[in-house]
């Protein structure tokens, strides 16, 4: 890929104490993804971070749908962050749905980065908008940087033997450059990332770098950002740190409780998002006792974890809404 020429000298950085950042679209647009590594990626610069993964709540809810909204929050800092935030200082929207559902959590002032391609009359309708939100002065209250992210990942990827809906795929990390460049973050370990994650598939991981590449030189050469930001490594204890989600520590205190009180440990789990990880993580720990089990529903999940109890052993069911079914 070509690198475009800078189109004036290099913008100015301030820094920053704190950023809260929020990505949100449909549930296969990526949000997950890249927020899990801008994440990563702050840590690694030594920012201290917490972050909130937020999942649709129906199963396989219509594309541009409210209900489909799938949305990622990190907030990052050079001091101890004990929440993932309560409002976002950037929002990162992928369509009309993803605003609307996140637009009132919002402060004013806040700045909204958002693919206007997935504005269509179609999708506006989707999402309740009686007229475009980008287009009727109803956003004055907040900074807009607007990019069509479809023509220009599209542009990006030209040579490439890609059907229209795969070159759609990687406007997540089109997304994920300009964040990147917003806050003065390395792009080498992330595309040596990218290539790593999608080593099977050259094409892809080719894609993908050069999407996220466009994204980042968009960040230098648009008008409508005129400087970037940079939070400082947080004071940290010398020491080893590790980053943990909500569902490895959740795993890792079954573990430990049923280690303690000498009893094995059984999980009767049904796959679903997000909890299918405790399953997965769980999995990996049959030389500590754990015992996984995964049923074919939710009642099987249940049904399961009783007869465990039943049957002597420290148990847990796991689907949507579950608690603790039963101990022995």
């Amino acid at each position: 890929m070509a690198h475009l020429p800078l189109s004036h000298p290099q913008k100015p950085t301030s820094v920053i104490e704190r950023v809260v950042v929020r990505f949100a679209g449909d549930s296969g647009d990526g949000m997950q993804l890249i927020g899990s590594e801008f994440s990563r990626s702050s840590a690694v610069m030594g920012n201290d971070i917490a972050t909130f993964p937020d999942f649709p709540a129906e199963i396989r809810a219509p594309a541009g749908s409210l209900a489909g909204v799938s949305g990622f929050q990190v907030q990052f800092s050079s001091n101890t962050v004990w929440t993932p935030g309560d409002k976002a200082d950037v929002l990162v929207v992928m369509n009309p749905a993803a605003l609307r559902t996140n637009l009132p959590a919002l402060p004013k002032g806040a700045t909204i980065i958002v693919n206007n391609a997935a504005f269509s009359a179609l999708n506006l309708k989707k999402a309740g908008y009686a007229s475009n939100p980008l287009e009727d002065n109803s956003l004055e209250s907040y900074k807009i940087i607007s990019a069509n992210m479809t023509a220009l990942v599209n542009n990006a990827l030209t040579g490439l033997d890609m059907s229209t809906k795969q070159m759609g795929q990687c406007k997540n990390f089109w997304s994920l450059g300009l964040l990147y460049w917003l806050y003065s973050k390395s792009s080498e370990q992330q595309v040596s990332w990218i290539r790593q994650k999608f080593a099977k598939n050259p094409q892809s991981a080719e894609a993908n770098v050069r999407a996220f590449n466009a994204g980042y030189l968009y960040g230098e050469n648009t008008e409508e950002l005129s400087q970037r930001f940079s939070v400082e490594k947080a004071h940290m204890q010398p020491g080893k740190y590790r980053s943990i989600t909500g569902n490895q520590a959740l795993a890792i205190g079954l573990i430990t409780a049923a280690h303690k009180s000498e009893r094995p440990f059984f999980l009767g789990s049904y796959p679903i998002t997000p909890a299918s990880d405790i399953l997965h993580f769980l999995a990996r720990y049959k030389r500590y006792g754990a015992q996984t089990f995964q049923a074919e529903d939710e009642i099987s999940a249940i049904c399961a974890a009783i007869g465990a109890s039943y049957g002597g052993g420290f148990s847990r069911c796991n689907h949507v809404g579950a608690r603790f079914c039963a101990e022995g």
